[in-house]
């Protein structure tokens, strides 16, 4: 069994092993030249069908939290995920629909879209994690860690919401879903870190914790695939080069 530090770093090397930005898909999103707003727009759709999920998810960590020195830190998560009031913004699925909205999709075209099978793949792995309290371990890695150090990758340095302003012309208002992620999950990934290292007291769950990082990650980079098949048949052979398998 390792060290609780040792432990922390291996979560967090673990974490960053799997770049979901490296995916060839977001070479067409940020391609400034290029920028193809209807994938975009289905980009979008698909991320959406995870943000209504993501309050459940931190509602069912802080309900069956098992230390109560980190059910102060995840309210406060639950409560700026619901109301946007620590970052003086709004509710962080209204967020994500005037993300959307800026794309210029409807709310009846928004609300008709449905989850693409790797998409939900992803939803329900994380569902199943939560509701459960004996695999708590489990959700709080696949969740705090994999899930929310997605929105701490950057491209050459530069985060989602800047290439997306500069390829498609949107507004700081209009991004501000990613933007507040950015600066928010880093306490968030590291709070996660922490519990997750302190709760996994055998090598059993240190490991099926480790385990639980990879897999979402490696989702992540399996629904962004599913959404390259599905909506770029017809892409050059120089951006459908294969894809490195996650190991």
């Amino acid at each position: 069994m390792m060290d609780k530090k040792v432990f922390k770093e291996a979560l967090r090397e673990e974490l960053h092993r799997h770049l979901t930005l490296s995916h060839p898909i977001f070479k067409l999103l940020f391609d400034d030249l290029n920028p193809d707003l209807d994938l975009l727009r289905k980009v979008a759709l698909q991320g959406y069908q995870l943000t209504k999920y993501f309050l459940g998810y931190i509602d069912h960590l802080y309900f069956h939290c098992p230390l109560p020195k980190y059910k102060t830190a995840l309210l406060y998560n639950l409560w700026e995920e619901q109301t946007g009031r620590l970052s003086k913004t709004d509710n962080h699925e209204a967020l994500m629909r005037n993300f959307i909205r800026a794309l210029g999709v409807s709310d009846e075209e928004r609300d008709a879209v449905q989850p693409l099978p790797a998409t939900r793949e992803l939803i329900e792995y994380r569902l199943a994690a939560v509701r459960d309290p004996a695999r708590y371990h489990v959700g709080a890695a696949a969740v705090m860690i994999a899930s929310e150090g997605q929105n701490l990758e950057t491209s050459d340095g530069e985060p989602r919401h800047e290439l997306l302003a500069r390829a498609y012309g949107l507004r700081a208002e209009d991004l501000l879903f990613f933007s507040v992620h950015q600066q928010e999950d880093v306490g968030h990934v590291e709070q996660g870190l922490d519990l997750v290292s302190e709760l996994c007291g055998t090598e059993r769950m240190q490991r099926e914790a480790l385990e639980a990082v990879g897999r979402t990650c490696g989702l992540f980079y399996a629904m962004y695939e599913n959404m390259f098949r599905e909506y770029c048949g017809g892409g050059s052979a120089a951006v459908r080069e294969p894809v490195a398998a996650l190991a």
